[in-house]
């Protein structure tokens, strides 16, 4: 039988403590979170009757999932990204900003100063010779439909391993990465390749902790993009390649209907000549449509940690 002492005066005491509240300075929305998160452990700890070694075991983990930096592909996998995007619409409908291309999470894998391009851009550096050519095309417009000139279109994704350029230190630099700045009618182009999905190290933290909840750690093929332009809210979303296997089963609860995309693959293609392909090529068209704010929080994407941001803006 589970014995009972959260509630006791000695517990809610040491609760106290932990979280500051008898002492003066801090930051008291810190303590107050450090409260509320620790009471819910205690309470935890005594509902499910968890051991020292239990306990220690998940301490120990931590520490590894920090020593090997994945804390933030975790994240996206017990579906923390996708919850505060669920709390980011629901704000945006509350406040009258919701429509527009849907969001979805970021992932951990941007790199910030990717080169910049009016119009178009080749993002792979054509070593993958035995990649197959896509083409990523589509238009940036407003809620109504008014294409939005010089929008900035920055997009990444993986190489056909599965792998990203500068985590990936075979790849040259930005391979795979480019920013487009949208022509007069609101249009982007790029010649990539074909991304690859691809998995949580087998061996890492991420990997251990799903295994437990009896779940893979697979993503599906995906291109992600940030798309911003003046006055507008800022747009991070990812597009989903239609027909690969876990197209609507991504550990990372990234995938949304409106975001899934058919690769139309076409044995000639005018906007690819264009550009240098002039045999078979994959074709990857996606519209983007931007919602008007004034609110200039809204309209640059939110801080945290990312690869090289801090020399980018520098």
């Amino acid at each position: 039988m589970t014995i009972q002492t959260t509630h006791t005066a000695e517990v809610q005491e040491l609760l106290n403590k932990v979280a500051g509240f008898h002492v003066e300075g801090g930051n008291e929305r810190v303590k107050k979170v450090v409260h509320r998160f620790m009471s819910d452990v205690f309470q935890l700890i005594e509902d499910f009757d968890v051991t020292p070694e239990e306990f220690w075991s998940a301490v120990y983990y931590v520490g590894e999932l920090g020593k090997n930096g994945e804390a933030s592909l975790l994240a996206p996998g017990l579906g923390m990204d996708k919850y505060l995007d669920i709390r980011m619409d629901a704000q945006d409908e509350a406040a009258g900003l919701a429509g527009g291309t849907p969001r979805t999470i970021e992932g951990p894998l941007y790199v910030a100063g990717a080169p910049l391009a009016d119009g178009f851009a080749r993002m792979d550096d054509g070593t993958d010779e035995t990649a197959e050519p896509m083409l990523i095309k589509g238009q940036v417009t407003d809620e109504d439909g008014k294409p939005l000139a010089n929008a900035i279109v920055d997009v990444w994704h993986a190489d056909s391993k599965g792998n990203y350029s500068y985590f990936d230190k075979s790849q040259s630099d930005y391979n795979l990465r480019r920013r487009i700045k949208t022509d007069e009618q609101g249009r982007y182009v790029a010649r990539s390749i074909i991304p690859s999905g691809y998995g949580c190290p087998p061996e890492g933290s991420t990997q251990a902790l799903l295994n437990q909840l009896g779940r893979h750690g697979q993503r599906p093929a995906h291109i992600h993009f940030f798309i911003s332009a003046p006055a507008h809210k800022h747009l991070t979303t990812q597009i989903n390649l239609a027909g690969d296997e876990f197209t609507y089963d991504d550990f990372a609860f990234a995938t949304r209907d409106e975001l899934v995309v058919e690769a139309r693959q076409v044995e000639h293609s005018s906007d690819g000549e264009k550009h240098g392909v002039t045999g078979p090529i994959t074709e990857v068209e996606f519209n983007f449509q931007l919602v008007s704010t004034d609110k200039a929080e809204l309209q640059a994407r939110h801080e945290r940690k990312r690869a090289l941001e801090e020399a980018a803006v520098a």
